[in-house]
Protein backbone atom coordinates (compact mmCIF):
# COMPACT_ATOMS: atom_id res chain seq x y z
CA UNK A 1 0.00 0.00 0.00
CA UNK A 2 1.52 3.27 -1.08
CA UNK A 3 2.69 5.76 2.12
CA UNK A 4 1.28 9.34 1.58
CA UNK A 5 2.44 12.17 4.14
CA UNK A 6 1.26 15.30 4.44
CA UNK A 7 3.05 17.72 6.35
CA UNK A 8 1.89 20.65 6.92
CA UNK A 9 2.68 24.28 9.18
CA UNK A 10 -0.05 25.08 11.52
CA UNK A 11 -2.88 23.66 13.24
CA UNK A 12 -6.70 23.34 12.15
CA UNK A 13 -8.16 24.99 14.90
CA UNK A 14 -11.71 25.08 13.42
CA UNK A 15 -13.63 21.65 14.63
CA UNK A 16 -15.46 21.71 10.64
CA UNK A 17 -12.00 21.74 9.04
CA UNK A 18 -10.84 18.74 11.09
CA UNK A 19 -13.57 16.97 10.76
CA UNK A 20 -13.69 17.59 6.57
CA UNK A 21 -9.90 16.33 6.87
CA UNK A 22 -10.92 13.05 8.82
CA UNK A 23 -13.88 11.99 6.50
CA UNK A 24 -11.18 12.47 3.21
CA UNK A 25 -9.02 10.40 5.68
CA UNK A 26 -11.46 7.59 6.38
CA UNK A 27 -12.04 7.24 2.48
CA UNK A 28 -8.28 7.58 1.75
CA UNK A 29 -7.30 4.35 4.07
CA UNK A 30 -8.70 2.03 1.30
CA UNK A 31 -5.86 3.08 -0.94
CA UNK A 32 -2.80 4.79 1.13
CA UNK A 33 -1.48 4.84 4.78
CA UNK A 34 -1.97 8.26 5.14
CA UNK A 35 -0.03 10.13 7.42
CA UNK A 36 -0.40 14.35 8.39
CA UNK A 37 2.40 15.73 10.15
CA UNK A 38 1.87 19.31 11.60
CA UNK A 39 4.53 21.64 12.31
CA UNK A 40 4.43 24.59 14.33
CA UNK A 41 4.12 28.39 12.56
CA UNK A 42 6.93 30.27 12.81
CA UNK A 43 7.88 33.90 12.17
CA UNK A 44 9.41 33.32 8.59
CA UNK A 45 9.63 30.48 6.06
CA UNK A 46 12.98 30.30 6.83
CA UNK A 47 12.31 29.45 10.03
CA UNK A 48 9.42 26.87 9.23
CA UNK A 49 12.15 25.27 6.24
CA UNK A 50 14.42 23.40 8.54
CA UNK A 51 11.66 21.46 10.41
CA UNK A 52 9.61 20.96 7.32
CA UNK A 53 12.76 19.68 5.63
CA UNK A 54 13.52 17.25 8.11
CA UNK A 55 10.20 15.86 7.41
CA UNK A 56 10.57 15.12 4.05
CA UNK A 57 10.29 11.45 2.80
CA UNK A 58 10.43 9.88 -1.01
CA UNK A 59 8.93 11.77 -3.99
CA UNK A 60 8.51 15.30 -2.63
CA UNK A 61 5.52 17.55 -4.00
CA UNK A 62 5.45 21.03 -2.43
CA UNK A 63 2.31 23.24 -3.18
CA UNK A 64 3.00 26.57 -4.63
CA UNK A 65 0.85 29.06 -6.72
CA UNK A 66 4.30 29.08 -8.95
CA UNK A 67 4.55 25.41 -9.46
CA UNK A 68 3.17 23.64 -12.45
CA UNK A 69 -0.80 23.20 -13.45
CA UNK A 70 -2.36 19.90 -13.98
CA UNK A 71 -5.51 18.89 -14.53
CA UNK A 72 -7.52 16.68 -11.66
CA UNK A 73 -6.71 13.42 -14.28
CA UNK A 74 -3.02 14.54 -14.49
CA UNK A 75 -2.69 14.72 -10.80
CA UNK A 76 -3.99 11.26 -10.89
CA UNK A 77 -1.72 9.92 -13.39
CA UNK A 78 1.42 11.37 -11.59
CA UNK A 79 0.19 9.77 -8.24
CA UNK A 80 -0.03 6.27 -10.18
CA UNK A 81 2.96 6.43 -11.41
CA UNK A 82 4.95 6.92 -8.15
CA UNK A 83 2.68 4.47 -7.02
CA UNK A 84 3.84 2.04 -9.46
CA UNK A 85 7.70 2.85 -9.09
CA UNK A 86 7.31 2.60 -5.28
CA UNK A 87 7.32 5.53 -4.59
CA UNK A 88 6.32 6.93 -1.16
CA UNK A 89 5.25 10.63 -1.68
CA UNK A 90 5.21 13.52 0.90
CA UNK A 91 2.95 16.59 0.14
CA UNK A 92 4.13 20.47 1.59
CA UNK A 93 1.85 22.93 2.93
CA UNK A 94 3.21 25.46 3.88
CA UNK A 95 1.97 28.26 6.38
CA UNK A 96 0.32 31.76 5.00
CA UNK A 97 3.96 33.13 5.08
CA UNK A 98 4.66 30.91 2.51
CA UNK A 99 7.78 28.20 1.56
CA UNK A 100 10.79 29.19 1.35
CA UNK A 101 13.36 28.40 -1.43
CA UNK A 102 15.16 25.49 0.27
CA UNK A 103 12.28 23.67 0.33
CA UNK A 104 10.57 24.22 -3.14
CA UNK A 105 14.20 23.32 -4.56
CA UNK A 106 13.92 19.88 -2.76
CA UNK A 107 10.23 19.37 -3.99
CA UNK A 108 8.09 18.92 -7.77
CA UNK A 109 6.40 22.21 -7.95
CA UNK A 110 2.52 21.62 -8.85
CA UNK A 111 -0.45 24.73 -8.24
CA UNK A 112 -4.05 23.93 -7.98
CA UNK A 113 -4.86 27.75 -9.15
CA UNK A 114 -3.21 30.83 -9.65
CA UNK A 115 -5.15 32.09 -6.32
CA UNK A 116 -4.44 31.76 -2.86
CA UNK A 117 -5.85 29.75 -0.38
CA UNK A 118 -5.94 29.50 3.01
CA UNK A 119 -3.64 26.89 4.31
CA UNK A 120 -6.54 25.01 6.57
CA UNK A 121 -8.92 24.96 3.57
CA UNK A 122 -5.84 23.95 0.93
CA UNK A 123 -5.53 21.12 3.51
CA UNK A 124 -8.97 19.91 2.81
CA UNK A 125 -8.86 20.71 -0.76
CA UNK A 126 -5.66 18.53 -1.13
CA UNK A 127 -7.09 15.41 0.64
CA UNK A 128 -9.80 16.31 -1.78
CA UNK A 129 -7.49 15.44 -4.60
CA UNK A 130 -5.92 13.06 -3.53
CA UNK A 131 -8.75 10.99 -2.94
CA UNK A 132 -10.47 11.65 -6.43
CA UNK A 133 -6.96 10.79 -7.77
CA UNK A 134 -6.90 7.26 -6.44
CA UNK A 135 -10.84 7.10 -7.55
CA UNK A 136 -9.77 8.07 -10.95
CA UNK A 137 -7.07 5.58 -10.58
CA UNK A 138 -9.78 3.14 -9.07
CA UNK A 139 -12.16 3.61 -12.84
CA UNK A 140 -14.53 4.59 -10.08
CA UNK A 141 -17.31 6.93 -10.91
CA UNK A 142 -16.92 9.42 -8.33
CA UNK A 143 -14.65 11.67 -10.48
CA UNK A 144 -17.10 13.14 -13.48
Amino acid sequence: MMRVRIVCVGKLKERFWREACAEYEKRLSRFCKLEIKELPERASPAEEAEAILANLRGQTVALAVEGKACSSEEFASKIAAWRDAGAELTFVVGSSCGLDRCVKERAELISFSRMTFPHQMFRVILLEQIYRAFMIGAGAEYHK
